[in-house]
């Protein structure tokens, strides 16, 4: 398909990918980002040399803007090894990354040509790190997506800077100036790197109209057809990214991810050792491929390259349990409801296999309540042991489905979370996991 790109910020007037999209074509766009489950994020930048808040320790007052930039100076990525990095992600079980490019700072892990402010020209790295990054992860056979921030508090034609000053209010020309700026990027992004998901951020300070979302999307899409597209673009987004926070409820969209950190912090901070367990990150994991979701869990390497002791530990053992459950995890669907099952629960796509994942050690046998499907055979996922059921309280005359009670041993039990997958006669039907 013909390149859409924006020039001098005129608006696209060729029948857009997006325009023309039926939801079936999108569904078929969105099926490798609902079958991955697992992604890794990578928050890489200048803020890792003194460990500081990523932007936002500038712009809230916590470091003057000039001394934030002089961090430039101490960037030197020198044991930076982007296959590694590949290596370390696809062991988890991942199944894409995001990676910032540029964040609030305007700082770009590429050689961009729309101004100076890289870290090729400005660090002492003195080279691009997303171009041999994406080789690394796409030789994994891995997705590859690209994090960019729509605002950018270090441009001079931005109107914000600082949260208690700004550059300018209503000046249309540098506004328009200020587009063709981030067009301009985007426009070398999307040929440089053409990635299989962008990860927007930074809308809330403006509308949709005023960032021209809807002419953005149209040409990612028109550029790559089968690119998507995160909700931080004011409404012209593919997928939901609730941060921080695991849904109680199934969220309404269909696509949907949780980002989430592993301390307090997205980008490096040595100060912050309030790290989750890698039983915590699993559970969580586990509620959200349970609630139909992904889950993109972040990293944050220190300046040097290299990523934090503790974070490799998690990303390791991460890795260990997704190997062993790969097939409760990639390529399934939301489980059944807690009514039935007290815990997250997944489904084969064709719902005749239903995963449950006990998190804890079972006082007596497991319970799922109100399932109408017959069970064929139960076994522990990762091990196949074969294990015993039996369906109490349903009379021969009642459509009561009853109860099912499941024998799982002490010493099957995995030491994160075990899962256990029941074989069905009959698929359960979709209205009852909606």
């Amino acid at each position: 398909m013909k390149k859409a790109f924006f020039c001098l910020g005129l608006v696209l007037t060729t029948l857009s990918a997006a325009a023309q999209e039926t939801a079936e074509q999108k569904a078929a766009r969105m099926q490798w980002f609902s079958d991955a489950k697992l992604g890794i994020f990578i928050h890489y930048g200048i803020y890792a040399v003194n460990g500081i808040g990523e932007s936002w320790s500038f712009h809230n007052g916590q470091i003057s803007y000039e001394n934030y930039m002089k961090q430039l100076n101490g960037f030197t990525a020198k044991k930076y090894d982007p296959v590694a990095w590949a290596d370390l992600i696809a062991g988890s079980g991942a199944k894409y990354t995001v990676i910032t490019s540029k964040h609030h700072d305007g700082v770009a892990l590429y050689d961009t040509k729309m101004n100076d402010l890289n870290v090729v020209k400005k660090t002492p790295a003195k080279r691009d790190l997303l171009t041999p990054f994406y080789k690394a992860i796409r030789d994994k056979g891995l997705k590859a997506g690209l994090y960019f921030s729509l605002l950018d508090w270090s441009h001079p034609d931005y109107p914000n800077f600082l949260r208690d000053k700004k550059r300018y209010d209503n000046d249309s020309l540098r506004w328009n100036k200020y587009l063709m700026f981030l067009n301009g990027q985007l426009d070398e992004i999307a040929t440089r790197f053409n990635p299989d998901l962008w990860w927007f951020d930074g809308d809330w300070e403006f509308g949709a109209e005023q960032w021209k979302a809807k002419q953005i999307r149209e040409k990612l899409l028109n550029n790559n057809p089968n690119t998507i597209i995160n909700s931080r673009l004011q409404g012209y987004g593919d997928y939901d990214t609730p941060e921080n926070g695991v849904p109680v409820y199934r969220p309404a969209s269909p696509w949907w991810e949780l980002c989430m950190t592993m301390n307090d912090s997205w980008g490096y901070q040595p100060t912050d050792n309030n790290y989750k367990t890698p039983n915590q990150v699993i559970r969580i994991f586990a509620d959200c491929i349970g609630l139909g979701g992904n889950l993109l869990l972040d990293i944050g390497p220190k300046e040097d390259g290299t990523i934090p002791d503790e974070q490799v530990a998690i990303l390791k053992k991460l890795g260990r349990w997704t190997s062993k459950h790969s097939e409760a995890i990639y390529g399934t669907v939301a489980g059944v409801p807690r009514e039935w099952f007290a815990g997250p629960s997944t489904l084969s796509k064709d719902r005749k296999k239903l995963y449950l994942f006990i998190d804890s050690k079972p006082i007596g046998q497991v319970v799922v309540k109100g399932m109408p499907n017959k069970v064929v055979s139960a076994w522990v996922v990762g091990k196949g042991n074969p294990l015993n059921f039996n369906v109490m309280m349903k009379p021969w005359w009642s459509s009561n489905p009853g109860l099912l009670y499941i024998d799982v041993p002490e010493d099957l039990l995995d030491e994160q979370v075990t899962v256990i997958c029941l074989s069905l006669e009959t698929p359960v039907l979709e209205q009852f996991v909606k």
